[in-house]
């Protein structure tokens, strides 16, 4: 049984393992090529194809300027783009996204392919207990309650990973989506779960379920079970 949720009978596992120096199969290597993507920190790949050119407040600036405040700050952090889309593409060579954060929410529209999805709940930890974790699939199959846009609060830790396109020949083309964030995407407002903070947020067994979506090249510990979600 899943320890990050109850309601999945074994592990989560990933279906795919990253293979990240092999080359693209053609028919994936041309949808990256034709959207001109490349490699994103997060794992897979990525092209930001807007970015609203309205400045809004910074949300997220501190209400209080810091002691060590001077004027030599960066002037561009009082204000962020209302919003910024991108296209994400997981593929069976680059099947995982690591667990990071934004500050801002973020909406997802799939256009191809399954995945799973699992969100820690950073930001609703009650002392002494550990974070709610949700996982979810999305895909095309709505009827099997597969989704097909999905919301991200800021706060909240995310991870996803490639499921196959159909359980008979267990093969992917790669999961498609875009990624809306409001306000704008900036690295200020984004962050990359180490192990400690995941060590803190669930427990011991979770911990020891999920921490293979901490690094592109992690593996979990029995490689050879399947995944729950096949």
């Amino acid at each position: 049984m899943s320890t990050a949720d109850r309601r999945l009978s074994i592990p989560l596992r990933p279906v795919f393992i990253p293979q990240l120096d092999k080359t693209e199969p053609p028919r994936i290597q041309a949808i990256i090529d034709k959207l001109q993507m490349n490699r994103h920190l997060e794992g897979g790949y990525f092209v930001e194809t807007d970015r609203d050119p309205l400045r809004v407040p910074n949300p997220f600036r501190p209400t209080h300027s810091a002691q060590h405040e001077s004027a030599h700050q960066d002037t561009d952090d009082a204000t962020r783009n209302a919003s910024t889309t991108i296209f994400y593409m997981l593929t069976p060579a680059n099947p995982t996204g690591v667990f990071h954060r934004n500050k801002a929410r973020t909406m997802h529209t799939l256009h191809m392919g399954r995945g799973c999805y699992i969100i820690i709940h950073a930001d609703e930890v009650l002392e002494g207990q550990s974070a709610r974790v949700e996982t979810f699939l999305v895909g095309h199959d709505i009827q099997a309650g597969e989704k097909l846009q999905w919301l991200v609060e800021g706060g909240k830790y995310k991870a996803s990973f490639l499921l196959p396109d159909s359980l008979d020949t267990g093969e992917s083309q790669g999961l498609l989506i875009s990624e809306t964030v409001v306000p704008g995407f900036e690295f200020h407002d984004h962050d990359f779960m180490p192990a400690t903070i995941l060590r803190e947020l669930v427990s011991v067994e979770q911990e020891d379920e999920l921490r293979w979506m901490l690094s592109q090249t992690g593996s979990p510990r029995n490689s050879d079970e399947e995944s729950s979600f096949m």
